[in-house]
């Protein structure tokens, strides 16, 4: 896990740790180049683009063992890896409202930083090209000594290099696993639609709220600061 400089100008706030595919980034085109590229490597028809939406969160190896059949996953995994550098910056997007929404938290004094199953390495080329790095203190995903979400292990660095306590943190995603992440590592979690489920199925997960769109996320936190706040004051 690794991170990336820029601290957002205000202190004050807790820590809001983003999802990045779904939640901030549409990556699916990129992601089904890279997947399409390493499966006809085997002759295997890649899948649709519907059908890719329900096959990503888990992780890279994760997502290859479902494509390719796990006794050659590591294969298409390099097959991924060479064509995915090629298109991840072009055929990847910052969803709408994005760049506004982490300049309204930077703001307001929130910490933010990003926790994805995506290699570390792919993201901070995103979204340094995307231009909007600089918010985010870690940039976060898996390696050799921390496991993929909903593994805590990723979530529980962040907070430790960002001093924050997991009271004060919250994370932001698209997916049950964002859910998962978050309760086990003690935070509240917002879940937004658009990205790989509906609104129907997020409002099945055990989620704090689930959001119209990302756009709704500065005032539900700073709701949720202003209650914490007042219930600590409370005789």
């Amino acid at each position: 896990m690794s991170g990336s400089g820029g601290h957002p100008p205000v202190p004050g706030k807790g820590l809001v740790v983003f999802d990045l595919d779904g939640t901030l980034l549409d990556g699916y085109a990129a992601i089904g180049d890279a997947l399409a590229h390493a499966m006809e490597r085997f002759g295997l028809t890649p899948p649709t683009p519907s059908a890719l939406r329900g096959m990503v969160g888990e992780g890279l190896e994760r997502l290859l063992e479902k494509a390719v059949g796990p006794e050659r996953a590591a294969e298409g995994v390099r097959l991924f890896r060479e064509r995915y550098s090629d298109v991840a910056i072009r055929l990847s997007h910052l969803l709408p409202d994005v760049p506004a929404v982490l300049n309204e938290l930077a703001r307001a004094g929130w910490r933010m930083a990003v926790a994805s199953n995506k290699p570390a390495v792919f993201s901070r080329q995103i979204l340094e090209a995307k231009g909007v790095a600089g918010h985010f203190l870690e940039i976060a995903g898996p390696d050799a000594a921390t496991p993929p979400k909903p593994h805590p292990a990723m979530l529980l660095r962040i907070l430790s290099a960002a001093g924050v306590p997991a009271s004060d943190a919250f994370v932001v995603g698209d997916m049950e696993i964002d859910a998962a992440l978050a309760r086990a590592g003690g935070c509240r979690v917002a879940l937004v639609p658009g990205g790989s489920r509906s609104p129907e199925e997020l409002a099945a997960v055990d989620g704090d709220v689930v959001l119209g769109g990302i756009r709704e996320l500065p005032a539900w936190l700073e709701e949720e600061w202003r209650a914490a706040a007042r219930h600590t004051i409370a005789p």
